[in-house]
């Protein structure tokens, strides 16, 4: 196993300075090396007429008001057309021509659920399965208040002893059968994070599991705790112990969008296909901190304890073992029943027209929440996007006009597994592969303080250089920029790897579109933000998680004026050359997962990756070719044309061979979401996960078809 020398050598010609890796203890000192690093003759960051206008037209108190409608409202999936039609008008006073594309698709709502955990003694525990209702926070008070619930879940009853599995992920599971824990029939409770928590059911009941809990266990709150002396949400920024995560349970690595018409767009007569593949066929219920401490506690001393199992991230917060059970006489039952509906949900869509019709930069954001609220996911985006239009409206004012048309999109039904933005991806496919420049991503613009990008490597050098150009308000430092402290805060200062869980998927994954998804975090002694619960709300917003709406205006600029380069720029702002760094980088991933393989099983050493290496080398020579051409002197317009078309169309290639084997959706042979992850990415996916599989002709097959892909790209990227 080896990266030949010819490789690496083309990797460092054409990525020279490497950001140092950090880790979260990179917070520690943070204001003094920012303090220190601050440059006064280069601060406020220089702008031109046209960015002076774009960012200056954007305001805090304006983000707060839009904020302050969106997350009043009741819009979970297909159920607010009203919510649709008045970000239609918002746009449409700011210059953006504005509709709405309908989908009828899939979804279900919850009508009822139950737990019981009976004691041996005959004694019951019942769960309140709710979240309380808080005075301080207007919309937990409302009669329509959402209930906790699974969306996509399956409707049914079980019963059975329970047995704690971790994370639910399947080296969870194969570590309890290697310590003879019985799952056949038993209740799952399952941790949140780790993989997606449909994946959490999906393993479940491939291990004969009756059901499923999923809990969020607040040592994933780090330092920011009730136990360290704070007080909790609405009285101070920790965790409210009744906070329930909602979300769906789509097994979103097989593929995304409506279930019942994979790989079209779904109309009022499209013809459906069952849901089985992709969604649970037993019942699933989240429940809080609370609700799940009794239950933890009921398992303490029966079967092996966590720290016999040993696994990362099994033992939480609680004062118990964290064991496995199942424990003797102890039982849960369960009922989960759901309404299923072929629903209309509503995209919105604006336009403003480039001059050149050709080519598109599409910029989307959810609408769609779990909750009356939403603040920060999806709705922190959404008024960022208002706020948007505004500056470009500004801009507009002036005369100008974009070289490239802008499609804002608003899409329904994300949280069940992004459905608006697939099933609007199907239906204009050709479109969008013949057009489609680049798609900029905005979901939970606003969780905390920390900016996280992540994007194809063509995006690293734009997505960074935007980044000098925002005056980021962190802590209480006033003179530092966006870029200093996501190099400061970032575990590596480059931007990281598109897995999914957000709209580019259609786009990216499905299509080779480049793609970049933009937003902020909490950083470790940030308030808890509490993620698909009924606390996302706008007084959690204003009060903890953005006080003044300040994080809100430096996100929104740096989307605006990323989104006027792609625009503007006479040649796109993509850098087919820093592909080839980091696919070097994936490859050298590749090797040591051979080679830790091959150490359990020789066979795994005879896999011949000399086809993706060669193909790299091509695809590094091509794109040395496109660069030297593209930075000299006098281009003219017909060579500007071509390589515009070529920086286009050329990651259309790295989805040019198929898909992924069993799960055809997911074509990109660079990265894609883990099939155990659903969220986060696996680079060279077909053959890392065939040899994890232990699977070697098929790992072998895989670098054909990756070797293949990247020829392809090499090939449209060529001058």
């Amino acid at each position: 196993m080896r990266v030949t020398s010819c490789l690496l050598a083309q990797a460092a010609l054409t990525y020279a300075c490497q950001h140092e890796i950090h880790n979260h203890e990179a917070f520690f000192g943070l204001n003094e090396r920012l303090t220190k690093r601050q440059e006064p003759v280069n601060f406020p960051p220089a702008l031109d007429p046209n960015e002076a206008i774009l960012l200056g037209a954007i305001e805090s108190t304006d983000l707060d008001e839009w904020s302050n409608y969106y997350a009043h409202q009741y819009h979970i999936a297909g159920t607010a057309e009203s919510v649709a039609q008045w970000t239609a008008d918002r746009w449409a006073e700011n210059g953006f021509t504005s509709r709405l594309d309908e989908y009828e698709v899939f979804l279900n709502y919850p009508i009822s659920k139950s737990v019981t955990l009976t004691y041996p003694n005959g004694t019951t525990y019942v769960p309140s399965l709710k979240e309380d209702a808080l005075p301080d926070d207007d919309v937990t008070e409302y009669p329509n208040s959402i209930p906790t619930f699974h969306g996509y879940s399956f409707s049914g009853d079980a019963e059975g002893e329970l047995v704690y599995v971790g994370r639910g992920q399947e080296v969870d599971f194969d570590r309890l059968i290697e310590l003879g824990v019985e799952l056949e029939g038993k209740i799952a409770l399952a941790r949140y994070g780790g993989p997606f928590r449909g994946l959490k059911v999906k393993n479940s009941q491939a291990h004969g599991m009756a059901g499923v809990l999923i809990y969020t266990d607040v040592r994933d709150d780090g330092n920011v705790s009730t136990a360290n002396g704070l007080l909790a949400y609405p009285d101070g920024p920790a965790r409210n112990p009744t906070a329930v995560q909602k979300g769906s349970v789509l097994y979103l690595s097989t593929y995304p969008g409506d279930p019942t018409t994979p790989g079209y767009p779904s109309k009022k007569d499209s013809p459906r296909t069952g849901t089985e593949l992709v969604t649970p066929r037993i019942p699933s219920i989240p429940i809080s901190w609370q609700d799940a401490q009794p239950l933890l506690e009921a398992l303490s001393g029966n079967g092996p304890s966590g720290e016999e199992i040993n696994r990362t991230n099994w033992i939480g917060a609680a004062d118990v073992e964290y064991s496995s059970g199942p424990a003797p006489g102890v039982t849960v039952s369960m009922s989960n029943l759901m309404k299923e509906n072929i629903t209309t949900i509503w995209n919105t869509i604006g336009i403003i027209n480039g001059t050149n019709p050709d080519e598109v930069v599409i910029v989307g954001n959810h609408r769609d929440a779990w909750m009356i609220g939403g603040a920060a996911d999806p709705n922190s985006g959404s008024a960022c996007f208002v706020e948007m239009t505004k500056a470009f409206n500004a801009l507009l004012a002036t005369g100008w006009k974009p070289k490239r048309t802008i499609v804002l999109a608003s899409w329904d039904a994300e949280e069940y597994g992004i459905v608006g933005s697939t099933e609007w991806v199907e239906e204009y496919v050709p479109w969008i592969r013949q057009s489609n420049v680049a798609y900029i991503n905005l979901d939970t613009a606003v969780s905390g303080p920390v900016p996280d990008i992540s994007a194809t490597p063509d995006l690293h050098a734009i997505g960074l250089e935007v980044m000098k150009k925002i005056v980021y308000p962190y802590q209480n430092l006033t003179n530092v920029t966006m870029y200093d402290v996501y190099t400061e805060t970032s575990e590596s200062g480059i931007p990281g790897v598109l897995g999914s869980g957000s709209d580019y998927t259609a786009f990216l994954h499905g299509n080779g579109i480049s793609s970049i998804d933009i937003g902020s975090n909490p950083g470790p002694d940030s308030p808890v933000y509490h993620y698909h619960s009924n606390y996302d709300t706008y007084h959690w917003m204003s009060t903890y998680g953005d006080p003044g709406y300040v994080t809100h205006k430096a996100i929104a600029q740096y989307t605006t004026l990323l989104v006027y380069y792609f625009a503007n720029e006479e040649i796109l702002p993509l850098d087919p050359v820093n592909y080839g760094v980091e696919m070097t980088k994936y490859l050298e991933e590749l090797q040591f997962t051979i080679e830790d393989a091959a150490a359990v099983n020789s066979s795994a050493s005879e896999i011949d990756l000399d086809p993706l290496i060669s193909a790299i080398e091509t695809f590094n020579a091509s794109a040395a070719a496109f660069a030297e051409l593209a930075n000299s002197e006098d281009i003219d317009s017909d060579t500007v044309a071509l390589l515009n078309t070529k920086l286009k169309d050329y990651q259309r290639g790295f989805a040019s061979n198929g898909g992924m084997p069993r799960r055809e959706f997911f074509k990109h042979v660079v990265f894609t979401p883990g099939l155990d992850t659903g969220y986060a990415p696996v680079t060279w996916p077909g053959v890392t996960e065939a040899v994890v599989a232990g699977n070697w002709t098929e790992a072998q097959s895989e670098v054909a078809r990756a070797a293949g892909a990247v020829e392809v790209a090499a090939g449209i990227i060529k001058p």
